[in-house]
């Protein structure tokens, strides 16, 4: 997968229900977190932003977002969750959802802050593809803008492999799930098959094939900075500590455009 979740198809129908129990609450609080310290922005872009699940409570505070999803499932899954929220609740800040390649996305005006998470930028499988993604980041930027993201460490494929396969069945969806790592370059491929119920009482089988690959702490400040970021920080699992290859399961970026 390149640009972006582009394999979620009819995974996103089914996406915030199978992924209901994930820390979303942790990712918020730990972009918040480094605001408070840092500078709160007020416009800024989700790269990767899937159905909308850190955009919308972000515009929920006030912040105007733009989300950017290569997956056109998905973006229309985040427009309906939109109108739904708008219904129950008030939104202060502005949403805008567009489909397209967080490789190749331009920015019409230069955003505060731009924020990628829930490891979307591991489904980029080579370094040129990151080193591209972030150039895009670099260039949407105004001076001073923040990157903040996370990635999956090369400790959670790992831990993927120890607890696989996965398998799943409730009333929406059920599912199987393998995992096959190659080793030499820490890439993960994710191959799921869905059994999705229909109206008559059939189940409809889809399948969909998933990879993410994990690159090392350095590779991804090299990367940064070739794009021309500084004050490049780097933190481990949702907190503003040191990453420890020993245990991290997930590094968090912070980068500043000069």
């Amino acid at each position: 997968m390149i640009g972006g979740r582009s394999s979620y198809g009819a995974f996103a129908s089914v996406y915030d229900h199978l992924m209901s129990d994930m820390p979303y609450d942790d990712w918020i609080a730990w972009l918040e977190a480094y605001w408070q310290a840092h500078g709160r922005p007020s416009n800024i872009v989700d790269l990767g932003c899937g159905t909308g699940t850190i955009a919308i409570p972000l515009a929920q505070s006030g912040l105007n977002v733009t989300g950017i999803d290569l997956s056109r499932e998905m973006i229309a899954v985040a427009r309906e969750k939109e109108a739904a929220f708008r219904k129950e609740v008030q939104i202060p800040g502005k949403l805008a959802w567009l489909q397209g390649d967080i490789r190749e996305w331009r920015a019409a005006e230069p955003f505060d802050a731009a924020v990628s998470l829930c490891d979307c930028l591991n489904y980029l499988l080579t370094e040129d593809d990151l080193r591209q993604a972030f150039r895009r980041t670099y260039d949407g930027l105004a001076p001073g803008g923040t990157f903040l993201f996370d990635m999956h460490h090369a400790n959670q494929l790992d831990e993927y492999m120890l607890h696989e396969p996965f398998c799943h069945d409730d009333e929406l969806v059920s599912y199987i799930w393998n995992c096959e790592l190659d080793e030499q370059t820490d890439t993960i491929t994710h191959q799921l098959v869905f059994f999705l119920p229909e109206e008559d009482g059939r189940y409809k089988r889809v399948e969909e094939t998933h990879r993410e690959r994990a690159y090392s702490e350095d590779t991804v400040r090299r990367l940064l900075a070739e794009a021309g970021f500084t004050r490049v920080e780097s933190f481990a699992d949702f907190t503003f500590e040191p990453v420890d290859d020993d245990s991290t399961l997930r590094m968090f970026f912070a980068a500043t455009r000069p």
